[in-house]
């Protein structure tokens, strides 16, 4: 199952709850959708969203059948979850941060660098975070002139090194 959204609170008397939203889909929260909900790694039941709107950061959903403080008040904490089969196909050169975690990064000439362990999203684009073997984890940005090829078939991704990037 893969993270979509985390309940941090109750919204008002009426049922909503408010979520962090951890996904860059917001078809996920659309009227209709189904999403599951996971508290303590353990799934706890279907939500089919019934209402959906934002305030400040933060999305506040309404679910069907879910009228009252009372009936979401234990739902803080909580994780909102989709299956695999509920993925958006994505265009061709994008991917999902679960397929690149995990890839072994090497360079152009062959030379291992680590694991992909972590993937940040500080700002203008993503920052892959590097398990070496020896020494500390390194950074390397997600950019055209540093990633050459992505095969997540094969857990391998190749990148050009660039001048102070290792250091």
């Amino acid at each position: 199952m893969f993270d979509v959204g985390k309940i941090v609170n109750t919204h008002g008397v009426r049922g909503e709850v408010r979520v962090f939203r951890i996904t860059d889909f917001e078809e996920r929260f659309n009227i209709g959708e189904m999403l599951y909900l996971v508290k303590d790694h353990q799934p706890v039941r279907e939500l089919i969203i019934d209402g959906h709107r934002k305030h400040k950061q933060f999305d506040l959903l309404h679910f069907e059948g879910m009228d009252s403080i009372n009936d979401v008040e234990h739902f803080k904490g909580g994780h909102l979850k989709i299956k695999e089969e509920q993925l958006t196909e994505l265009a061709e050169g994008e991917y999902y941060h679960y397929e690149i975690i995990d890839c072994v990064m090497y360079t152009t000439t062959g030379e291992k660098i680590g694991v992909i362990v972590d993937i940040l999203s500080p700002g203008a684009n993503d920052v892959w975070v590097v398990k070496r073997e020896k020494g500390k984890d390194v950074l390397i940005p997600f950019i055209k002139d540093v990633v050459k090829e992505i095969n997540v078939a094969d857990k391998k991704v190749i990148i050009e090194l660039m001048e102070g990037l290792l250091d």
